[in-house]
């Protein structure tokens, strides 16, 4: 084994060698935290401390895996197989299935993917006979998850008077009994989904005293990554498990605390030190991603948190270039304005599409810069998109390997029952579901005795064939890997055949796709382990571990030569050489949703945090004077997170609609090298021109916003950025009020949506 502490600074090493008692390491950004945690569980074993007894617990399976990697080049043997190092989400699956008996649920429990889910849910508002239009099955969804994460049964649901109140202003009194039924029906199916594989595991240790004791003990060493990213469950079981010895290492960065909407709150970082005694805190502050630029921005836009764990970024990286800050007159301009920078960046730089990348606040956005880079073939590539696991043909074929392992799983039986048609109807369906439910007895458990149900001649023979086919395969499950039996299953349910005989453009890619899939199974069968073994080859384990796959580990091809378009949540822990921050306007980023308490403004600060980070050598902010917004043509303030930049780290560019990023004074062929001295005089010129004709406001000392609804034609207001004015226009209904107003000097006459423009009456009618 060779000296796995070099190369690690003095605040790394602080943090692996401390091996006893809580520690929690406070890692920036791009301050190598993955290698401290690796190299942390690397010298615990090597102390002595058996990898039997180290549990490691991250987000993302792509993650654990390049733990575990590291974790066995350190140490050069093959002891790293032993961690339990995996997502919460598989490591607790892993335990499940071992104890299901105790929470009654079988070992080969069927786990839900967020559409599963969905799916259950509008049969149950539908059987319910409530409206679906109403009780959404996704809002449904998120209200049960958001339950469940707070650790909270139906029961709990339906006995919180704030929960309570709120369904009733909403309209929603019956949540608590859809709760309630799709919670009964989950566990009749033998299914828990992504919310179950956290709330059972603490009900699991909760109630069964013995069963925890047995994790304490197993358990000595606990290592939490992205611990900011918790939620209350998942508090709550690491607490239970690391109670014996507390010796809890939880790794973070309440800086990067982005995910308040799943569940996950910044106050477990934050009061980590208030849960143990005695604990050891550790700083890694210097970065070694990004230049000494893009800290400076990013430290100064998070200075502006009042919640936070202090810290100051730094790096022995080169100063590098200044941060671009880009104005555009429409939403249209600034996709031609990046597409024409990062055309221009490949000629003169020399990088490849894959080094580029746009980041936006929401999906909605990626619209025009997919436009302007097709319109200069420039490859990208769009992540939120629909995963390959979740096109219909894909899900339809892992219905059935589903039902082969779990035939109690309802909803995947309804799913292909009749998929190839094979005779079996909506009505028939309706009348076994309907028998299932009187009986309290499963969709199977009915069709495989149709006869002693009263059900003879639903369905005529079909339903009989159905099961008799189901039982064929399932006889397979034992002796044949899960390759074997899915082929089996394409082939002698016809469905393979199906799609082949759709000759359609559309027709021929379902059939590649469960070709691909096909192609997955072949390889998870043959893939070795880190043992140099087959591992369990299995279709149940093979099941397990598509389902449990994250959105990064979803990426075939993460190397692909494309420029890449994303949200800003979705771009958390990758990295690029060049970021373009897009759309930074008021009420779009920071969001309108998110600006009325300051928990909410903190968080989307750190979001643009997390986005200003994701660069490495390059990094551009834009926005645009104007954009279609609810319909109608908006005009935009800056955001007020580009005021927290100061500008001396800033070059301000500004391209209208009539012009070419790159190519035209006071654009991006400002951003050239100062040494081109014709180039920066055009943009000093450029810059003096638009402070003239746009003069800066201050607010009045005064100032506070008034009720958009007690304003009327003829009222003279004030606005923070665009001055006083006077109202000559109103159109729109109570929520969607659109002001033209006429400002002063500079600033002319503008559309305002009243509800978010905060104006101030200050001469009324």
């Amino acid at each position: 084994m060779h000296n796995y502490l070099e190369g690690l600074n003095e605040q790394q090493r602080e943090a692996v060698e401390h091996i006893d008692g809580p520690l929690m390491i406070v890692a920036g950004a791009g301050s190598g935290k993955t290698k401290v945690l690796t190299t942390r569980i690397a010298h615990l074993m090597h102390n002595g401390v058996d990898a039997f007894n180290i549990l490691a617990l991250t987000f993302t399976n792509k993650a654990a895996a390049e733990m575990k990697e590291r974790v066995e080049h350190i140490l050069g043997n093959k002891e790293a197989r032993n961690l339990y190092i995996g997502t919460f989400h598989s490591v607790f699956a892993r335990i499940l299935r071992a104890e299901a008996n105790k929470l009654g649920y079988p070992n080969n429990f069927t786990i839900y993917d967020t559409d599963d889910a969905k799916s259950l849910l509008k049969t149950i508002i539908n059987e319910m006979n409530l409206d679906d239009k109403h009780y959404k099955p996704a809002f449904v969804y998120n209200r049960i998850s958001a339950a469940k994460n707070s650790l909270l049964d139906p029961a709990a649901y339906k006995d919180d008077r704030s929960i309570q109140q709120e369904d009733a202003r909403t309209n929603r009194q019956m949540m608590g009994d859809i709760y309630d039924a799709y919670a009964k029906r989950c566990f009749k199916n033998g299914a828990m989904d992504f919310d179950d594989l956290l709330f059972k595991m603490y009900v699991l240790l909760t109630n069964y005293p013995d069963v925890l004791a047995k994790y304490q003990h197993r358990f000595e060493y606990i290592l939490i990554d992205e611990y900011q990213d918790t939620n209350l469950a998942q508090y709550a079981i690491i607490k239970m498990l690391g109670a014996r010895r507390e010796n809890i290492c939880v790794v973070g960065d309440d800086a990067q605390s982005i995910y308040s909407f799943r569940g996950a709150t910044v106050q477990n970082i934050l009061q980590f030190k208030d849960d143990y005694d005695d604990v050891k805190t550790v700083k890694l502050e210097q970065n070694y991603r990004s230049t000494q630029s893009i800290l400076n921005v990013a430290n100064n836009i998070i200075g502006n948190n009042k919640n936070q764990i202090p810290k100051n970024l730094w790096t022995e990286n080169k100063e590098g270039e200044k941060i671009i800050l880009a104005r555009t007159m429409t939403d249209n301009d600034e996709g031609r304005f990046v597409a024409d920078a990062i055309q221009e960046q490949k000629l003169r730089n020399h990088y490849l599409n894959k080094n580029f990348a746009i980041l936006y606040r929401t999906n909605a956005q990626s619209r025009s810069f997919e436009e302007s880079l097709r319109r200069m073939n420039i490859v990208y590539k769009l992540y939120g998109g629909v995963s390959f696991y979740q096109r219909k043909e894909v899900k339809d074929y892992l219905a059935y390997l589903r039902i082969i392992v779990n035939t109690q799983d309802e909803e995947n039986l309804k799913r292909i029952i009749n998929y190839p048609a094979r005779g079996i109807g909506k009505t028939s369906i309706d009348k076994i579901t309907v028998k299932a439910n009187e009986a309290g007895k499963t969709f199977w458990e009915i069709i495989e005795q149709m006869d002693a149900y009263g059900l003879r001649g639903v369905g005529g023979s079909a339903v009989e064939n159905f099961v008799m086919m189901i039982r064929s395969f399932r006889t397979m499950l034992e002796k044949q890997n899960a390759y074997d039996v899915a082929f089996a299953v394409g082939k002698g349910t016809g469905l393979v055949q199906d799609l082949y005989n759709d000759k359609s453009v559309e027709g021929l890619a379902r059939y590649e796709n469960v070709q691909e899939l096909l192609n997955s199974i072949k390889e998870f069968t043959e893939t070795p382990d880190e043992e140099g073994e087959l591992r369990d080859k299995s279709l149940g384990s093979y099941l397990q571990q598509i389902t449990l796959l994250t959105d990064t580990d979803n990426d075939k091809d993460p190397d692909a030569d494309a420029v890449k378009l994303m949200t800003i949540h979705a771009a958390k822990g990758l990295e690029f050489a060049c970021v373009f921050v897009v759309g930074l306007e008021e009420n779009l980023f920071p969001s309108s949703m998110s600006m009325y308490t300051r928990e909410d403004l903190e968080e989307e600060r750190r979001l643009f945090y997390v986005a200003v980070t994701r660069a490495k050598e390059r990094l551009w902010v834009t926005y645009a004077n104007s954009r279609y917004r609810f319909g109608q043509l908006v005009q935009n303030e800056p955001s007020r997170f580009i005021d927290e930049i100061p500008e001396t780290h800033l070059d301000k560019t500004f391209t209208g609609s009539s012009h070419r990023a790159g190519n035209t004074p006071g654009s991006f062929a400002n951003t050239r090298p100062q040494s081109n001295e014709k180039t920066s005089s055009l943009r000093k010129i450029a810059e003096r021109v638009q402070q003239k004709a746009v003069p800066e406001h201050k607010p009045s000392t005064d100032f506070k916003a008034d009720d958009p609804l007690g304003m009327n034609v003829g009222m003279e207001v004030e606005h923070q950025k665009f001055g006083f004015g006077k109202i000559m226009q109103l159109e729109g209904g109570a929520n969607n009020r659109i002001a033209t107003i006429q400002f002063g000097e500079g600033h002319g006459q503008k559309k305002i949506m009243l509800n978010y423009a905060r104006l101030r009456i200050v001469k009324e009618l």
